[in-house]
């Protein structure tokens, strides 16, 4: 069930941050209300994974998922651009998520 609630926080971690982006400095009332819920939802979910789950491992997890997803968001929805550089970063990030998880401190 922890890595469900690790799931739940980082779908959460990018729907507050593309509603950041959308909110355009919390300019944007609704997308900034938006933000600051999923970021709360996120933050609780994450929470309830550290129950079970080290908090390297679920930090690794939650960080770094969250950054490689938001970046397909950001080229997919905002239409940012990406090089070959930020998807080899992107690529080292999984890399070491999947570090984490194999030799962690669990191991």
């Amino acid at each position: 069930m922890s890595y469900l609630y690790l799931l739940i926080a980082v779908v959460g971690e990018i729907f507050g941050t593309s509603l950041l982006k959308a909110s355009n400095g919390f300019t944007n009332l609704g997308a900034s209300i938006g933000a600051l819920i999923s970021y709360g939802l996120c933050f609780y979910f994450l929470s309830l994974s550290l129950r079970t789950i080290d908090l390297s491992v679920a930090y690794a997890l939650w960080s770094g998922l969250g950054i490689v997803a938001t970046t397909g968001v950001s080229y997919f929805i905002w239409h940012e651009n990406l090089n070959l550089l930020t998807v080899l970063g992107l690529l080292l990030i999984l890399i070491g998520i999947v570090i984490v998880n194999l030799f962690g401190s669990n191991h």
